[in-house]
C-alpha cells in the first residue's frame, strides 16, 4: 500500500498539465536586460564635484530603461548652479557598450544603424518624451551642450489658443504637452489592447511580448505617425524649455588614447568606438522670456504713435515687454540657476534595450 501511495504522489508531481509558468513581466525584463548605469558611468562631475551612479534614477521610456539626473524626486533637492560656462554643469564620461548591442539581422520600420545615446533636457514639471524630443550623442566625441532657459507665455482664448486649466488626468498633476500625449496614448492602448507599455503610467497590466507585437507597437506607431486628429494636445499657457547649442570635439586624442586604454583596461579601438563625454551647462545665468500680448494695448499703442518704444524696466525675475503683439527679451537672473532635468537613453534601436 505504501508503494502504491508513493507512486500516486510521484505521478501527481510528474503531471505537468496543471503547471503554469510565472507570468512574463516586461518591466522586469527591461530592467534586467537594459544597460546598467553602474557599468556605463566612467566618471561624473557636477559643478566640479564628484557625482556617481547613485545620483541617477531609473526611468522607463519607449526606448526601455533610461536614467535621469536631477529629477528632484525621492526626497532629493533640485540642484542649482552658481555660474554659467563649462565646468559649472554636468560632465559625464560613458561607455555605451556596443558589444552588448543586439545584432541586426534584417530591416523593419524601427531598425536603426547608429550607436550612441539620446538625451533630453527638460523641466522637472513635465515627463520625458525622449523618443521624439531627444538629441543624439555619439561615441568618440566630447559633446558640449550650452543651454539657455526660455519661458514662454501664451494667451488663452479669445486672444490665443493655449490651455490654461489644470490637467484632468489620473496620472499627472500639471499640464504639459508631453503629459497630455502620454496620458492620451496610455488610455488608447488600455482601451484597444487591454494593456500598457512599460513607460506608461497607471495600474493596467503590462503588455506581454505577444501583445507588444500584435497590438501595442502597431497601435502606438499609428498614433504617432499617421493619426493627426487623435491625441492632439493644446499648448500650455506657461511653458519652460531649454534652448541648446551643440558643439563637438574628437576623443580620444592621439596623446591620450594609450592612457585611456590602460586606465579602463580596454583597447584603443574600443575606446574610440564606445567612450563619449557629455558636458551640459548654462551658457549664462539668465533666462529669455517670450510673451504673447494682446494686440495694441495702451502702452503699445502709445509706442506706435510716438514712433518709439515705451521702456519697461526688469522687475525681479521677469520683464514687461512693450511690443504690441509679441516680445522676446532677456533679463538678468539674480538668483542661482535651477539646473534642468537630464534624461539619458542608453538605447538606440539595435542596442540592448
Amino acid at each position: 500500500m505504501a508503494d502504491e501511495k508513493q507512486l500516486e504522489i510521484l505521478q501527481d508531481k510528474a503531471n505537468f498539465r496543471s503547471f503554469k509558468p510565472k507570468p512574463f513581466n516586461m518591466r522586469e525584463f527591461y530592467d534586467r536586460a537594459g544597460h546598467d548605469i553602474r557599468d556605463m558611468l566612467l566618471s561624473c562631475q557636477f559643478r566640479g564635484e564628484v557625482c556617481s551612479a547613485e545620483d541617477f534614477k531609473v526611468v522607463f521610456t519607449r526606448y526601455g530603461k533610461c536614467y535621469t539626473f536631477n529629477s528632484g524626486r525621492d526626497g532629493r533637492p533640485r540642484l542649482k548652479t552658481m555660474k554659467g560656462g563649462t565646468g559649472n554643469g554636468l560632465e559625464i564620461m560613458l561607455d555605451i557598450q556596443q558589444d552588448e548591442y543586439l545584432p541586426v539581422w534584417g530591416e523593419t520600420d524601427e531598425t536603426s544603424f547608429e550607436a550612441g545615446i539620446k538625451v533630453q533636457i527638460h523641466s522637472q514639471d513635465e515627463p520625458p518624451f525622449i523618443d521624439q524630443l531627444g538629441f543624439g550623442v555619439a561615441p568618440g566625441f566630447q559633446t558640449f551642450v550650452a543651454c539657455q532657459e526660455q519661458r514662454l507665455i501664451y494667451l488663452p482664448p479669445p486672444w490665443g489658443t493655449c490651455k490654461a486649466v489644470t490637467m484632468d488626468s489620473d496620472f499627472f498633476d500639471s499640464y504639459s504637452i508631453t503629459a497630455c500625449r502620454i496620458d492620451c496614448e496610455t488610455r488608447y492602448l488600455v482601451e484597444n489592447c487591454n494593456c500598457r507599455m512599460v513607460h506608461m503610467p497607471g495600474d493596467a497590466p503590462y503588455c506581454t511580448p505577444e501583445q507588444y507585437k500584435e497590438c501595442a507597437d502597431p497601435a502606438l506607431d499609428f498614433l504617432v505617425e499617421k493619426d493627426q486628429e487623435y491625441c492632439v494636445c493644446e499648448m500650455p499657457c506657461n511653458l519652460t524649455r531649454y534652448g541648446k547649442e551643440l558643439s563637438m570635439v574628437k576623443i580620444p586624442s592621439k596623446a591620450s588614447a594609450k592612457y585611456l586604454a590602460k586606465k579602463f583596461n580596454k583597447s584603443e579601438q574600443y575606446i574610440g568606438e564606445n567612450i563619449l563625454v557629455l558636458d551640459i551647462f548654462f551658457e549664462v545665468l539668465n533666462y529669455e522670456t517670450i510673451e504673447q500680448k494682446k494686440a495694441y494695448e495702451i502702452a503699445g499703442l502709445l509706442g506706435e504713435l510716438l514712433m518709439a518704444p515705451v521702456p519697461f524696466p526688469c522687475h525681479g525675475h521677469g520683464v514687461t515687454p512693450y511690443h504690441p503683439k509679441q516680445a522676446d527679451h532677456v533679463c538678468p537672473q539674480p538668483s542661482p540657476g535651477a539646473f534642468p532635468q537630464i534624461l539619458l537613453s542608453c538605447y538606440v534601436v539595435g542596442g540592448r534595450g
